[in-house]
């Protein structure tokens, strides 16, 4: 169980770096336009691999339904990318995080 628990930490901090590229990319856009820009998820994806998002769209697709991309894919990938990678970021964080009463040595009364 430890190893899982590594591994799903590990993704965790790849997602929390791809969140503060994302952000620093979108700040350095800010600050040359003198106003707030953030980039969607999807536009993101599309300018650095339109190939796998195509593949990504036909997979899911063909495997479920085609409403599925338009309305959950269609929001997701049309928040700002950052967000979408802070939020995946902290959710693996928790998963791969072990109970307060599996911690060895440290006790919280709650």
């Amino acid at each position: 169980m430890g190893i899982i628990r590594f591994i799903i930490r590990f993704l965790a901090l790849v997602a929390l770096a791809v969140a503060i590229i994302l952000a620093v990319v979108d700040a350095t856009r800010s600050l040359a336009a003198s106003r707030l820009v953030t980039t969607p998820l999807g536009q993101s994806w599309k300018a650095i691999s339109p190939d796998t998002l195509e593949m990504a769209r036909n997979t899911v697709e063909l495997y479920l339904w085609p409403a599925v991309w338009d309305t959950l894919a269609g929001l997701v990938l049309g928040l700002p990318g950052f967000v979408v990678f802070a939020v995946l970021a902290f959710i693996l964080y928790a998963l791969g995080n072990r109970p307060v009463s599996d911690r060895r040595g440290v006790t919280f009364d709650i």
